[in-house]
Order: C-alpha cells, then sequence, then structure tokens
C-alpha cells in the first residue's frame, strides 16, 4: 500500500495544474483497480485507509496550486470527496468461493462435510 500511495503522491504531483476532471477522472480508475484486486472480505478496514490517504495527498495538490486557497477539509468532502468510489467487496469469503469450485468437497445443506458422513 506504501508504494502504491507513494506513487500516486509522485503522479498527483505531475498533474498538479491539469483540470480537475481529468484528475477525478484518473484517481478514479486507480482507486477503483487497487480495489478490485484488494478488496477481499476483512480488508474493509485498510481499503478505507488507502481512499482516506488518497483523498488527503489530492487535497494536499488542490492546495498547492494556489498561494490563496481557501479548500478546507469540510469544503473538499462536501465538493470532491464523494466523487472517488467507496469500499465495496465484490469477492466472496474463502470458503464459499472454494465450494462454489468444488461442490464435492463443500458443505451441503445440513452442514456437514458430505466426506465424513
Amino acid at each position: 500500500m506504501a508504494t502504491k500511495l507513494k506513487s500516486i503522491r509522485q503522479e498527483l504531483r505531475r498533474r498538479l495544474h491539469d483540470s480537475i476532471a481529468h484528475t477525478v477522472k484518473w484517481l478514479q480508475t486507480v482507486v477503483r483497480g487497487y480495489f478490485q484486486y484488494h478488496a477481499v472480505p476483512r480488508n474493509e478496514k485498510r481499503l478505507k485507509a488507502f481512499r482516506h490517504e488518497v483523498l488527503h495527498m489530492w487535497l494536499w495538490q488542490l492546495r498547492r496550486r494556489s498561494q490563496r486557497t481557501r479548500w478546507t477539509w469540510n469544503k473538499f468532502q462536501e465538493k470532491l470527496g464523494s466523487l472517488l468510489p467507496e469500499v465495496e467487496i465484490p469477492h466472496p469469503y474463502p470458503d464459499v468461493r472454494f465450494a462454489l469450485t468444488h461442490p464435492k468437497f463443500g458443505l451441503n445443506i445440513r452442514g456437514k462435510n458430505r466426506v465424513r458422513q
């Protein structure tokens, strides 16, 4: 996560004077891709931390664009904070995933293992 955040920070610095619309589109693809790869059950806390850090870096970048910035965290959250995707877990738990791909070894309706009946 630290490596990805570092690369995002460098890219935000490079995109300092790009329009907000272009930056939003790029950030949405980056965050969505990160979530699709790392969004497994019980990892929601780390994904929320990742999204929060990306938002903080983006706010920092917007504040650097002007000497007389008026961006506060509340204003940023109202206007731009909802544009990045929220944390969503598309992958099932490992035991469910295994039971779907290997039904012979999965649990039966009574919750017992079919092999040990």
